[in-house]
This record gives structure tokens, sequence and C-alpha cells, in this order.
């Protein structure tokens, strides 16, 4: 499990060394799927994360910052506030080695992002410049992390429909300013808003390599089809 990067200011000028933390619903979730998380300390030695990759049954990567740019090769400006290279640096090779080995890779939103790019796809780093399709509105895609958002569909007979509880049509969150674009080498894209905003991306003939755009950890108590996920990719893990 990737962890979320924080950085505390204490009063005056100062700033606290920066924190390693992770959202207690994601935690949450995979405990009550059956599982039992660990975190993951930051670093960019591979020969450490190879160990990670090896000690895990399975692998959880959460949201945060937005990927950089700058890793397929864009040299459009963008805000380095937005961007945690820290994490990028960790993560990408994480991402690599875990697909590599087969370990089961579940992610969401800023994980899911990072895992297209990883494979060599790109993002969209501005969702509302995509519009809808035809006879449709854009729906909302920020700031709704504690209900349902807006309907997404699902392809039959995916891995992600089969970890929803072969589902076609569910309700999500939705909490995100940038999605897949181009698709990386051997990733699908399983999944849409219905105003056509990509939403889930997989791997096939991988045992469990899954990502969804939206917040499952803060709606599986709710969502019976998000709880679904956290089930399908602990079983993945056993």
């Amino acid at each position: 499990m990737a962890p979320r990067w924080e950085r505390e200011i204490v009063e005056g000028s100062e700033t606290i060394a920066p924190q390693e933390a992770i959202a207690t619903c994601f935690v949450d979730a995979i405990i009550a799927a059956g599982g039992l998380p660990l975190q993951m300390a930051l670093t960019d030695d591979e020969d450490v994360i190879a160990e990670y990759v090896a000690l895990a049954d399975g692998i959880a990567i959460p949201g945060g910052p937005d990927v950089s740019p700058a890793r397929w090769g864009s040299d459009e400006p963008y805000d380095p506030a937005l961007l945690c290279e820290v994490r990028d640096a960790f993560e990408f090779p994480l991402v690599r080695q875990a697909i590599e080995a087969d370990v089961p890779l579940f992610t969401t939103c800023r994980g899911t992002q990072l895992m297209n790019v990883a494979l060599g796809g790109t993002l969209c780093m501005d969702v509302p410049s995509l519009g809808a399709c035809e006879g449709m509105v854009q729906w909302r895609h920020t700031g709704i992390l504690n209900g349902v958002s807006h309907p997404v569909e699902v392809e039959e007979g995916s891995l992600l429909w089969g970890a929803l509880g072969e589902r076609a049509l569910v309700q999500v969150n939705s909490a995100h300013h940038c999605c897949v674009d181009r698709l990386g080498e051997g990733v699908r894209l399983v999944a849409r808003a219905t105003d056509g905003v990509p939403e889930g991306i997989e791997v096939p003939g991988r045992r469990f390599c899954l990502g969804v755009q939206w917040h499952p950890e803060y709606t599986w108590r709710e969502v019976e089809s998000d709880f679904a996920l956290w089930r399908s990719f602990v079983d993945s893990c056993r």
C-alpha cells in the first residue's frame, strides 16, 4: 500500500519534515474485506521496492497529487504545487515491478492515472476540457467523496464487471480533475461515466490488475458495489 504525502507548517516560517500517512478509510476498507494492510515507506531504492513487492500479497495505491506530465515526455507548463515527485519516484517502479511479478494491484484515482502512465500512456490534465458525449452535459467530477455523484457504465465480462459483482452500471463518487487519455501498453479501458469520461482500466492477462477513477474507500460502507471491489481485491491476494 502506498502512502499519501503530507507536509506540515509550524507557526512562523519553519517546515516540519514531510509526513507519510494514509487515509484511515482506505485502511478500514481493506480490513473489512479481510485483508491486513501494511504501509510502505516512501523510497526510490528499487532494491527496497523489490523487497516490498516480494513481501506483499497485493498492492493498493490510493489517490493524491497529480502525476507529473514530464513522466510521459510533456514539456507543457504545469503547476508544480499540484505534483509530488517523491511519490512519483516511488510509485512508478512499484507499479511496474508489481505488474511484472503479477502481484494483485488495485488503484484508485491518482493511482489509476499513474498505472496508465507507468505502462506508457498519457493523461488529460483537465477533465472539464473533454466536454461530454452528444446529448449529455458533463457530470460534476470534483469534490464529491462521501456520496455518489454519477453513474458509470462497465464493460460486461471485464475484470471490473466481475469485481463489482457483475454489475454493468454502478453509481460512484467523484473527486478528480485529471483522467486517463491515451492508453498504456496492454491497458484496456473498461468503464466510462455516462458523459464519456474514462473511469476504469485493467491489464488483461494478470491475476488482478485493476484501476478505478473514483474513491471506493470513502463509500464502501454504503455502496455495495464499492465494497465488492475491496472484497474482490483481497480475494485475489489470497
